[in-house]
C-alpha cells in the first residue's frame, strides 16, 4: 500500500544568510534535537551551532533561537547538544566537553583523555593538536542534555585529570549543567568508534548507542536518581539505538547488520516486534538489485507509528523510500508516496509529524501521517512484499 502525506511546511535552512554554491563544505545538514516541550533544527558550521525553534518556524518566525560560537571546527569532534531551555550548548571535543553560553562564553569545561588514536593525552587545549596526523580521524564521544535542561549527559575516554588512579576506559558521565561539576560516572565497557545519545522524556533517563565498528553496537541505558547513575545493557551488543516513544515505554532499533528494525519495552529491554527488511521488494531489476537494509535513522512518527528509510541502499536508484510501519503489529503498513522529490532520511518528531530534506538538503520538508488519502494498494497482507 501507498500513502500520501501531507506537506505541512517548508523551510530553507539556513534562513538568516543566503545560500551559498559549496555550503555544504562549511555546514552540515540540518538535523533534530528534540523533547517532549520543544524541538530543534540544529546546523554546525565550523565557527558556530545554529538552533531554530520549529514552533518558532511554523509561526512565520526564520530567526535562529540560538546562535553558539564554536570552540573548534566540526569534524573536529563528536555530536554536540542544545539545551532545551536554549541557554547552552554543550561541544564534544576529542579532548574535552565545552559549555558555552549565547555570548560565546565558557561556562565550563571537563577535559578527559584524548579520543584522538592512538593518543590519549590529557589535552590543555584543541590548538595543541589541531592539524596533527594522529588527531586527523579520531574516534568520537557525544553528549546530549535531559529533558528538562538540568544535567548533561556525555560519553568520554578516560581518566579524567582528577583521577587519583588513572585507568584507561570509556565513561558516562552525568555533569551539572549550571556548573560542570560531575555528579555520576558510570564505565561502559566499550572501545567506540563513535556514539550518540537518544533522550528521553523523563529527565533522569537517557540511552546511549556506541558503534564500534565491525565488532558491534553496544546500547547502554543510563537512570540518574539524584545520587547514583545506574547503567544497564539492552540486547547483545548488535543493536542501535534509533529513538523512544513519546510515552517513553518504547524504544527503537537496528540492527547492526541492518537486516531488520526492533520495537522494545522499555522497562527490561524486550523485542516486542522484528521487522525484517528482506519484505520490500528491491529495485528492478531485482536479479541485480541487492536486498534491502534498513537505515540507522528512522523514528516514531507518534506513538503507534514508525517511519523507515532505505535510502542508503535506494541511492544508486534515485529515490529514496520511506516507509510505514505499526509500532504496535509490526507490520509494514506501505510505502510513503511523496508529492515532490526529497532527499535524505527521515527525521521523525513525535507529535505525527516528521521532517525530510528536499533535493536542496538545507531545504527541510514538514509531513504529517496521511488520513485516509491511500493512493494504490499493492499488498493484500501483511506477509507480502510491499513495494
Amino acid at each position: 500500500m501507498r500513502f500520501a502525506p501531507h506537506l505541512v511546511a517548508s523551510f530553507q535552512m539556513p534562513s538568516n544568510a543566503p545560500r551559498v554554491p559549496g555550503m555544504a563544505g562549511t555546514a552540515d545538514t540540518p538535523a533534530v534535537q528534540r523533547w517532549p516541550h520543544r524541538r530543534l533544527i540544529v546546523i554546525r558550521r565550523d565557527d558556530e551551532l545554529s538552533a531554530y525553534d520549529l514552533d518558532r518556524l511554523l509561526a512565520g518566525d526564520d530567526t535562529p533561537a540560538a546562535r553558539f560560537r564554536a570552540p573548534w571546527p566540526r569534524g573536529a569532534g563528536g555530536i554536540d547538544a542544545v539545551s532545551p531551555t536554549l541557554d547552552l550548548a554543550v561541544f564534544s571535543g576529542q579532548h574535552a566537553l565545552h559549555a558555552v553560553d549565547q555570548t560565546g562564553a565558557l561556562r565550563w569545561s571537563v577535559r578527559h583523555a584524548c579520543w584522538g588514536s592512538p593518543c590519549s593525552s590529557l589535552h590543555e587545549s584543541y590548538e595543541e593538536y589541531a592539524g596533527t596526523d594522529e588527531h586527523r580521524y579520531p574516534d568520537r564521544g557525544s553528549c546530549s542534555i535531559s529533558a528538562d535542561g538540568s544535567t548533561v549527559w556525555a560519553h568520554v575516554r578516560t581518566p579524567l585529570p582528577d583521577d587519583a588512579e588513572p585507568e584507561y576506559d570509556e565513561e558516562w558521565l552525568v555533569i551539572d549543567a549550571i556548573d560542570g561539576r560531575i555528579l555520576g560516572r558510570a564505565s561502559t565497557g566499550t572501545a567506540a568508534a563513535g556514539s550518540h545519545h537518544v533522550p528521553h522524556p523523563n529527565p533522569g533517563q537517557m540511552g546511549l548507542s556506541i558503534g564500534e565498528g565491525q565488532d558491534g553496537v553496544p546500547l547502554r541505558w543510563g537512570r540518574w536518581d539524584g545520587v547514583r547513575l545506574t547503567v544497564t545493557s539492552i540486547g547483545d551488543d548488535d543493536r542501535s539505538l534509533i529513538d523512544v516513544s513519546p510515552s517513553g515505554e518504547l524504544l527503537l532499533t537496528v540492527a547492526h547488520h541492518q537486516g531488520d528494525l526492533a520495537v522494545h519495552r522499555l522497562s527490561d529491554g524486550a523485542v516486542l516486534h522484528e521487522v525484517a527488511a528482506d519484505q520490500l521488494l528491491p529495485h528492478p531489476p531485482s536479479d541485480t538489485a541487492e536486498e534491502p537494509y534498513w537505515d540507522y535513522q528512522c523514528g516514531f512518527v507518534d506513538e503507534h507509528t514508525v517511519i523507515a528509510s532505505a535510502d542508503e541502499n535506494d541511492e544508486e536508484y534515485g529515490r529514496p523510500r520511506h516507509w510505514l510501519i505499526d509500532a504496535a503489529q509490526g507490520e509494514v503498513l506501505g510505502r510513503v508516496e511523496y508529492p515532490m522529490p526529497i532527499s535524505e532520511s527521515p527525521m521523525a518528531l513525535g507529535d505525527g509529524t516528521w521532517l525530510t530534506c528536499g533535493e536542496d538538503p538545507f531545504q527541510l520538508l514538514l509531513w504529517s501521517l496521511p488520513s485516509v488519502d491511500r493512493v494504490s494498494s499493492t499488498a493484500t497482507s501483511p506477509s507480502a512484499a510491499v513495494e
